[in-house]
């Protein structure tokens, strides 16, 4: 008596009965089992030279951690199964809407529309690569004329540096061949001077020897 108090007053007794209470089959099963007992044990009253059967084992209950396993499992099967059904459905409802002909012209609408915005874009793309290539070409055009009427000035102002030139050069020059006629002429003069003179003075001796003998003549006659 004291052992069956202390049993039932431990924790390990009281947790292993709620287990026993926890994991207990179904009413339906507990019915089952008492009506397999009730028949043998009329079968065993009816034949007392039968050898009792033995009582079939019971299974083990199972623990928690494998129930959330099989609940897991159950689950993801489901989810698996309603994932599948739902992609069925929606493959078939693409189906059934893309062989429709309101989805067939609208198709052939957006593809029309779209090789439409297409040649829309490559034209207009193309005009504007024209009209880059025209001011292009304008902006060479212009540069270019801008070269020649710089390279045109330059030449222009080279010409006229170099007549210029030319010009102060003719003009040295014709001063200084000025500048030597008159020295040759100035020498000119003063040679025909220097001629004159010295024949002036010639005559004068030549004129003053005449009269120097005539004076002497004249002094002899008077003696």
């Amino acid at each position: 008596m004291g052992r069956s108090v202390s049993r039932s007053r431990s924790p390990s007794y009281r947790s292993s009965r709620r287990r026993r209470r926890r994991y207990s089959p179904p009413p339906s099963s507990r019915s089952s089992r008492r009506r397999r007992r009730h028949r043998s044990r009329s079968s065993s009253s009816h034949s007392p030279s039968r050898s009792p059967t033995p009582k079939p084992k019971k299974d083990p209950p199972p623990s928690p951690l494998n129930k959330r396993r099989q609940h897991e499992e159950e689950l993801k099967l489901l989810e698996e199964e309603t994932a599948r059904k739902i992609e069925e459905a929606i493959r078939k409802n693409v189906e059934e809407k893309l062989n429709s002909d309101e989805v067939r012209l609208e198709i052939e609408r957006r593809v029309a529309e779209g090789v439409k915005t297409l040649f829309d874009d490559v034209e207009a793309q193309l005009g504007k690569e024209k009209e880059d290539a025209l001011a292009e070409a304008r902006r060479k055009e212009e540069q270019a004329r801008k070269e020649r009427e710089e390279l045109d000035k330059m030449l222009e102002e080279n010409r006229r540096r170099v007549e210029e030139s030319q010009r102060r050069e003719a003009l040295e020059q014709q001063r200084k061949e000025e500048e030597r006629q008159r020295e040759l002429e100035m020498i000119q003069r003063q040679k025909e001077e220097a001629a004159r003179r010295k024949k002036l003075e010639e005559e004068e001796e030549h004129a003053n020897r005449i009269l120097g003998k005539s004076t002497s003549r004249h002094k002899s006659y008077g003696l």
